[in-house]
């Protein structure tokens, strides 16, 4: 996979990881103060719900392939709207600076409804929030998925989510391969003497969707671009010698 897409998804899991934490802190103090008898389901769901988010993201970050990854990305999206449904419909339009006296029942004695309040909030935007960025990380792994695959990648779903480009490059890991004989080593091969289905001719790089024929009695050279850059192709005539 390209640099760039390494980043973007490491960015990515580390903002879900610090707002999903921030969430996972909160409902823990609740759980401390309410459970077993106060706020029982909403506690629960809120301690379980960071928690599978955060395994996942960790598990995710040693192996994912686009298609586990994006079922992942859905269900924990689902899981992250209930949640925050769930707080608006608790705590509703209420107005926490103007909870100066209230009290809110725990299981050892009482809390100040102003800070249960403001809780409430902040895990209401960031359940929000979370929800959002899978939506967002759905629709892009979709789209690079869908591109890689158009590019020559038809097991792209399958394959190490590792091998996906960003926008405007082109599949695989070139930054990870070692050249041999001054040449990268492509997955993919073209027969002999057959034309290919995108091709560029003389080594030089250009947009896809171009054709060529390959010239009788040449080999055909398929370098790929570093870092995302398209691949270069080379025709080199070759040479039969006699037995």
């Amino acid at each position: 996979m390209t640099q760039l897409f390494r980043d973007m998804r490491l960015y990515g899991n580390i903002v879900l990881l610090l707002l999903s934490a921030t969430v996972l802190g909160i409902t823990a103090y609740w759980g401390s103060i309410f459970l077993p008898n106060i706020h029982h389901d909403y506690t629960i769901f809120g301690l379980i719900i960071p928690s599978f988010t955060i395994l996942i993201i960790l598990v995710g970050f040693q192996w994912s392939t686009p298609r586990t990854e994006a079922a992942f990305l859905f269900i924990l999206g689902v899981l992250w709207l209930t949640m925050a449904a769930w707080t608006t419909d608790i705590i509703g339009n209420t107005q926490c600076d103007g909870l100066t006296d209230q009290t809110v029942p725990t299981k050892s004695g009482s809390l100040a409804a102003r800070n249960w309040c403001y809780e409430m909030r902040v895990v209401q935007a960031f359940s929000w929030m979370i929800f959002c960025l899978y939506a967002i990380f759905l629709w892009i792994l979709i789209s690079l998925t869908s591109r890689a695959k158009a590019l020559g990648r038809p097991y792209a779903w399958a394959e190490p989510i590792i091998e996906l480009p960003w926008f405007g490059q082109y599949p695989g890991y070139p930054e990870s391969q070692y050249p041999q004989n001054g040449m990268y080593q492509m997955p993919y091969a073209y027969p002999a003497g057959q034309p290919m289905s995108m091709g560029y001719p003389g080594g030089a790089q250009v947009n896809p969707g171009y054709v060529i024929q390959q010239n009788p009695g040449h080999s055909v050279v398929i370098q790929p671009g570093v870092g995302g850059q398209p691949p270069t192709i080379t025709q080199i005539p070759g040479s039969v010698s006699s037995v």
